[in-house]
């Protein structure tokens, strides 16, 4: 995904101290391609968890030590997702509308204009 100018890009991985790595460029580098590929196989193996965690859930039959195991998968499988969405909704363009109660009320506006039809 390319970067607008200027902006820095939250990659899927952190530091060895745990804290956020950025990337500074216009999106087309090697570093930006392997960022791009480890966000898929993230996406793939969150798609996957979920998978398993339905057929433990459904199948009934789990231990305590199972749960735990799924509990500590699901969690960062989660953490890596939201990552992901952080990242990308910060290379997205600002949106039309800052307040999202305008778009609702600007829709309700609009359909008490139009006459209502019947049938």
């Amino acid at each position: 995904m390319v970067s607008p100018a200027g902006q820095l890009r939250l990659l899927p991985w952190t530091g060895s101290d745990g804290k956020p790595c950025y990337l500074a460029g216009e999106g087309t580098g090697y570093l930006s391609r392997l960022a791009d590929h480890v966000e898929s196989a993230q996406l793939g193996l969150a798609r996957e968890l979920i998978q398993e965690a339905q057929r433990v859930l459904d199948g009934r039959q789990w231990t305590q030590g199972e749960l735990h195991l799924l509990s500590v998968q699901l969690t960062e499988a989660l953490a890596n997702v939201h990552r992901i969405a952080v990242s990308r909704g910060e290379r997205l363009p600002s949106p039309a509308y800052q307040d999202l109660d305008a778009i609702v009320d600007e829709n309700d506006e609009l359909n008490a204009s139009q006459p209502t039809q019947r049938a």
